[in-house]
């Protein structure tokens, strides 16, 4: 398995920022190597079930994330199957005024077993710059988009 986490401050409420979050297809404009994200549901805790596309070093990754655990406006984690399996968590904590926002995902490393030890370290590189590039490009759009946009998506 390979876990990569890392968290970021943003200048907006949690309110806004799990409400900004919570749609799929928005997460195409601030996940790298995300290409596609659409909503197939909402479930009855009121999470989102989305099929998902990856690109990572040129191949499609596809599969399906549902939101496992849903507590607005404080985390969601998502189950994610397909051809990645594993575990999203985004937690959502106040900070001052603004949101600590802390990204983590676990999953298993993809191929065959007799390659996962020499994956798993170009994978764990690849993903910390991933997570790194998603936290600033989520602080971006979040910071960019005007207070009251923000307060409209809600």
């Amino acid at each position: 398995m390979l876990t990569v986490r890392d968290s970021t401050y943003i200048d907006a409420s949690c309110e806004a920022v799990f409400a900004f979050l919570d749609e799929p297809a928005r997460q195409v404009s601030f996940t790298p190597s995300l290409t596609s994200s659409s909503l197939i549901e909402r479930l009855p805790n009121g999470g989102a079930r989305a099929r998902y596309v990856f690109r990572i070093y040129g191949i499609d990754l596809v599969g399906e994330v549902r939101a496992t655990d849903y507590d607005p406006p404080s985390r969601i984690v998502w189950a994610m199957t397909g051809n990645l399996n594993g575990t999203i968590r985004w937690y959502l904590d106040p900070e001052g005024e603004g949101t600590r926002f802390t990204f983590a995902a676990t999953y298993r490393v993809p191929g065959p077993s007799f390659l996962r030890p020499a994956l798993t370290p170009l994978l764990r590189r690849y993903n910390d710059r991933e997570v790194r590039s998603l936290l600033q490009q989520l602080r971006t759009r979040i910071s960019s988009t005007p207070r009251e946009d923000l307060e409209r998506v809600k």
